[in-house]
């Protein structure tokens, strides 16, 4: 980074910023806290930007100022520490899908596609079109070159026949139950 290079660090600023804002809110418990502990932590690194060196994630070196900062604030006793509870933790949350979440959100893609892939290549192609392109009835139906009723009637057919396809995988029935699957289709279709 040059040393007056603003648009650089503006840059570093922007992706470093969530992270320490995390580290910072975890440590405080408390949101201005936290963003005075981001702005001192970014003008130290602005200050020794001379310092820092490319090659070298500065990630360590800025947590360990925006853990000195918060320590400092937590010994003057300005704010209280508090353990971390339920709401503290939903907003230090990255967002990102849990594994078991994310394996399971994988295995009900994995036999939905299986399921379509069971329909006849007509069912299969409403089915396409229409919900996963996100295309319209009326835009399916110009595509397939098909009358609109023919487009409804069959995406008609082919959810029926991927609910009953469902109903008898057996790996959906364990996972979802077989009263689940049913609902989740049929609003679908409204």
């Amino acid at each position: 980074m040059q040393a007056d290079d603003l648009d650089a660090f503006e840059a570093f600023f922007a992706r470093h910023r969530t992270l320490i804002y995390r580290t910072a809110y975890g440590m405080t418990g408390d949101r201005h806290a936290a963003e005075e502990v981001l702005q001192d932590t970014f003008a130290r690194a602005y200050r020794h930007r001379a310092t820092l060196l490319p090659q070298i994630s500065p990630v360590p070196w800025l947590h360990r100022v925006a853990l000195n900062l918060c320590y400092s604030r937590l010994d003057r006793r300005r704010l209280k520490a508090e353990p971390i509870g339920d709401a503290t933790v939903a907003v230090l949350r990255d967002g990102a899908v849990e594994p078991a979440e994310q394996a399971e959100r994988e295995e009900l893609r994995e036999i939905v596609r299986d399921g379509i892939a069971a329909l006849p290549p007509k069912h299969q192609s409403v089915v396409v079109l229409y919900y996963l392109h996100g295309l319209s009835l009326q835009e399916t139906a110009s595509f397939l070159d098909v009358r609109l009723g023919t487009v409804k009637s069959r995406l008609h057919y082919a959810l029926r026949g991927l609910r009953t396809h469902l109903e008898g995988d057996r790996r959906f029935e364990s996972a979802y139950g077989r009263s689940t699957g049913g609902e989740e289709l049929e609003g679908e279709t409204a």
